[in-house]
């Protein structure tokens, strides 16, 4: 059975340009994919664009990635997907064909686009558009609007021979799952055969988060970091695949790699909403094949809605941040007074010019378990030195230039044995951009398919609301119950973990350690027991999901971060570190569990 060779060269806007050069040299891949487009990246793009029409695009994909790299491509008849055309599709096609015109190279270049919908803001505003989640109206003025495509455009791209394709927001699955539909031809209809192919590219669009990378047993992959090997994805007409990476390359691929990342930043796993497939991933295996490779088997498939989500961003204010190092004696008890002296000097001085108090503010004692919840783990007593961070958020530009001066301005006034915690000189002012999210009809939109100057059509499904009632849901594990000789471990001993954000909730994974885990597991981590863990953050409730195919559990903490992205004031507006903080978590076994 043919295989397909797909290499995760780039989990971000700013990932290392290595990945392409040792998936080139060392992969013996067929495709190379690339994620750069995050939520906020696309309102910077749009702003680059406003000021520049040559700007809008990720550059560093052109000239870091391809420009060193695409001689090799083209010798090895690798083909290349990546949604790195941000806002401005024509620039980035330009530049790229500036570059192959220049090194003598013939590839054609194929470019999908329809995902931009700011130039009908209005448009959707007279529709009467709402928040999909709170009910929020349309804001005032938007900075960019990008429905989330699907996959099929970009397949259609392939099938007309396109050797590079260049998407606006698609997915970030749909790189992946384009190159499949295309290599085995898949239809609208193979529902299940979609829901692993994007499965796959989930698996590989974080880069070395897969092999080792962010791993909670970090001992067991830590010698390689220096030369982490980059995942690939070895496909069949099936839909099966095996995870791996190089030979010779550092990091891990094993079930847990492949299980913390499987899980990473989704919702209901039985009811993951893409584009093109609702996909249930809470019957999938993972068997371990030999050394750095894993097949991943038994991802479930249903027909996808009738609407595409929709991400806008907006200006909503601006912030900025001040840090400052503190050390000496008494040292928490003259940071908290110095924090407070600031913030009412400012707030006394706003109400002087006719300002609001802050929007919202921050204030942390980084060194002084600032992460953690108070409740359960004290700031330690003999603590000498800690960072000062407080950050603020007003609408008024001006407001916030106060903060920044005054901040500075206090220095001779307040507590001693304080020094630089960052870049000197007043904090940076700089704008806030918030996420709104929304959902279309998808009949209200279509991608838009090119290669060499001809557009494309491709396949549409038949569409229609999503019905839960079509799920099979497997009940819980049955709780364990409490032997008379118990003992408290932490959770870590247990579960690996890895979390996330989903726009303003995070979500945090656990999978056990062995399944005879799982009972204890349950009964010692419920919804309550977890919202009571994060009640520092948690501003909603808990759902708990149960994976019994990989022995996991997916929590999904709703408004847990301050409003997410670069809207927070939290220290981790992402919710990167919940998973550390939930492992911590005690959880009673029966003593010698873990020596059996």
């Amino acid at each position: 059975m043919k295989k397909t060779k797909i290499g995760g060269a780039s989990g971000y806007w700013g990932d290392s340009a290595y990945a392409t050069e040792q998936l080139l040299s060392k992969g013996d891949v067929d495709y190379l994919v690339y994620d750069y487009l995050a939520e906020v990246t696309m309102s910077l793009l749009a702003n680059a664009k406003s000021k520049s029409e040559q700007f809008g695009y990720a550059t560093d994909f052109v000239q870091q990635i391809l420009k060193p790299n695409l001689s090799a491509i083209a010798e090895r008849g690798v083909k290349v997907v990546a949604n790195a055309g941000g806002v401005n599709l024509p620039a980035c096609k330009e530049a790229i064909q500036s570059i192959l015109d220049e090194q003598g190279i013939k590839l054609k270049i194929g470019v999908v686009s329809g995902d931009n919908l700011l130039p009908r803001e209005e448009e959707l505003r007279a529709k009467g558009v709402t928040e999909m989640e709170t009910g929020a109206p349309f804001p005032a003025k938007l900075a960019s609007i990008n429905a989330y495509l699907g996959a099929f455009p970009v397949a259609a791209a392939l099938d007309a021979g396109a050797d590079i394709v260049i998407t606006g927001r698609v997915v970030d699955s749909a790189t992946t799952l384009g190159v499949l539909i295309h290599e085995y031809k898949w239809s609208v209809d193979d529902v299940d055969k979609l829901s692993m192919g994007s499965l796959a590219g989930h698996l590989i669009e974080c880069g070395c988060q897969v092999t080792g990378g962010n791993f909670t047993d970090w001992q067991d992959s830590c010698d390689g970091w220096a030369d982490m090997g980059y995942p690939i994805v070895e496909c069949d007409d099936s839909g099966d695949f095996v995870v791996t990476k190089a030979a010779g390359t550092g990091g891990l691929v094993s079930k847990l790699t492949v299980a913390e990342q499987m899980i990473y930043e989704i919702g209901d796993p039985q009811a993951y909403f893409l584009p093109d497939v609702v996909c249930d991933f809470s019957q999938v295996k993972l068997t371990e094949q030999g050394a750095n490779r894993v097949l991943v088997t038994g991802g479930i498939g249903y027909p996808p809605t009738d609407q595409y989500k929709v991400s806008a961003t907006y200006l909503d204010g601006y912030r900025a941040v001040y840090t400052q190092l503190l050390t000496g004696f008494d040292i928490l008890q003259k940071a908290e007074l110095t924090a407070d002296a600031i913030l009412v000097r400012c707030e006394k001085l706003l109400a002087g010019m006719g300002y609001d108090d802050f929007k919202q503010h921050s204030i942390n004692y980084l060194g002084a378990n600032a992460l953690w919840n108070k409740e359960h783990f004290k700031a330690p007593k003999d603590i000498q030195e800690i960072v000062l961070r407080i950050a603020v958020h007003h609408d008024k530009r001006e407001a916030v230039a106060l903060f920044s001066r005054e901040v500075m301005g206090v220095i001779l006034n307040m507590t001693g044995g304080r020094c630089s915690a960052g870049q000197a000189g007043r904090p940076k002012v700089s704008p806030v951009i918030s996420l709104y999210s929304f959902l279309l009809d998808k009949n209200q939109l279509s991608a838009v398919i090119e290669v060499d100057g001809t557009k494309l059509s491709y396949p549409k499904a038949s569409c229609k609301p999503f019905d839960t009632d079509i799920i099979n849901r497997e009940p819980d594990p049955v709780a364990a119950t409490d032997d008379k000789n118990m003992e408290q471990v932490p959770l870590l001993k247990l579960a690996v973990a890895r979390s996330g954000d989903k726009g303003r909730f995070a979500n945090v994974g656990v999978i056990a350690r062995r399944p005879e885990y799982m009972a204890y597991i349950s009964q010692a981590l419920t919804e309550e027991t977890v919202a009571g863990w994060f009640s520092h953050v948690l501003n909603g409730r808990v759902e708990r999901f149960y994976l019994p195919g990989i022995d996991a559990f997916n929590f999904f903490l709703h408004d847990a971060l301050g409003g997410g992205g670069v809207s927070s004031m939290n220290i981790d507006a992402q919710g990167k570190t919940y998973a550390q903080q939930i492992l911590m978590m005690p959880v009673n076994v029966p003593v010698g569990l873990l020596n059996n």
